[in-house]
């Protein structure tokens, strides 16, 4: 009997690329979103699996919700990718970051407790609950330093999937994943809002420069695809445990922006410092990129680095996409888009 998977957030990056592997695998998928979340469809669309898995409405505020959706699907494995997942807007809503990311984890473990004990469930932890890194690099070990509200509310739930694991015998895995990104990724986030931006530079579609904030925060970027891969893995495992996913090589933001306007044919020169920074094309002498202070956050983190040893010996994992293939991935797409007119 094929096995049932409930996902939310299923509209975002992760919960495409989540939804297209288990199908692969045999899976009966539930694809769980919240109505009224922006660009609903486009990403299962372009997956071309949009029809071929169940919708239903879902709140991670509406604990009746989620109790009827447990006992009604009594699922295998849940997926949790949804929150309010945008660091930068955290500090602009950080009682509905709190309540999203932190309670309404809660809100799921609790209704599987009641409903559907037997459930498999996956968080989505994140490499901002590092925050102010304590060592580098980072791993399941390291002290946690959360600089953002999105990084304390999603701390909150962490320690609740191992709190209801060790009270309850619930199976709850946490993925301390560092940035993944892809063709799929949101413009808000800083990788996609260069890709997009530099396809319609290149294209014709805009003559105004890019405007970042910090560009020397580095971070250790991966690709989507292959991360949710590790998340399935964890599920599969005897017992549940955290695992830290990464690439193991970490980039400034500054070599993001190289890299990429590299597949435009520009060669970046920086001239200027801190907000006055600047980067210009050396063939036809335009400015490409400046910096806008507008864009800094109130509290940065500054570096972040993961250690996935313990994934790669348990789970198997290793990342196939490198940083150099993730930034031609995300232009290529990007570039095709901006000429289709639909970026």
């Amino acid at each position: 009997m094929n096995k049932t998977a409930l996902i939310s957030g299923v509209t975002g990056q992760d919960g495409g690329y989540l939804a297209k592997l288990l199908l692969e695998k045999g899976y009966r998928v539930v694809g769980l979103y919240r109505r009224g979340a922006t660009d609903t469809f486009s990403k299962l669309r372009e997956h071309g699996i949009l029809d071929k898995i169940e919708l239903t409405d879902f709140d991670l505020l509406e604990f009746s919700n989620i109790c009827r959706l447990m006992q009604k699907y009594q699922p295998d494995e849940f997926y949790n990718l949804a929150a309010q997942s945008f660091v930068a807007a955290s500090w602009e809503e950080p009682i509905y970051t709190a309540e999203a990311d932190g309670i309404g984890v809660l809100n799921i473990l609790e209704a599987i407790r009641v409903f559907a004990p037997h459930t498999k469930f996956y968080q989505a932890s994140t490499s901002e609950m590092f925050g102010k890194v304590q060592t580098i690099p980072q791993n399941e070990k390291t002290p946690f330093y959360p600089r953002s509200p999105y990084g304390v509310a999603k701390l909150m739930a962490h320690w609740m999937c191992i709190n209801y694991s060790e009270s309850f015998n619930i199976f709850a895995c946490c993925g301390l994943l560092f940035n993944h990104e892809s063709p799929m990724r949101g413009k808000e986030f800083v990788t996609r809002k260069i890709t997009s931006h530099f396809a319609e530079m290149y294209t014709g579609k805009t003559d105004k420069p890019l405007e970042l904030g910090n560009m020397n925060a580095k971070r250790d970027w991966g690709f989507a695809g292959d991360y949710v891969e590790m998340m399935w893995k964890m599920l599969q495992q005897d017992k549940p445990d955290v695992y830290t996913i990464s690439s193991g090589h970490n980039h400034s933001i500054r070599e993001f922006v190289e890299r990429c306007a590299e597949f435009c044919e520009w060669n970046i020169e920086w001239q200027g410092s801190d907000e006055n920074e600047i980067g210009i094309d050396t063939k036809s002498g335009k400015v490409i990129v400046k910096v806008n202070p507008k864009f800094y956050r109130p509290a940065e983190v500054e570096q972040l680095l993961g250690d996935s040893s313990k994934a790669e010996t348990v789970l198997g994992w290793k990342p196939k996409v490198d940083f150099k293939g993730l930034c031609k991935l995300m232009m290529e797409a990007d570039i095709a888009r901006a000429e289709k007119g639909v970026l």
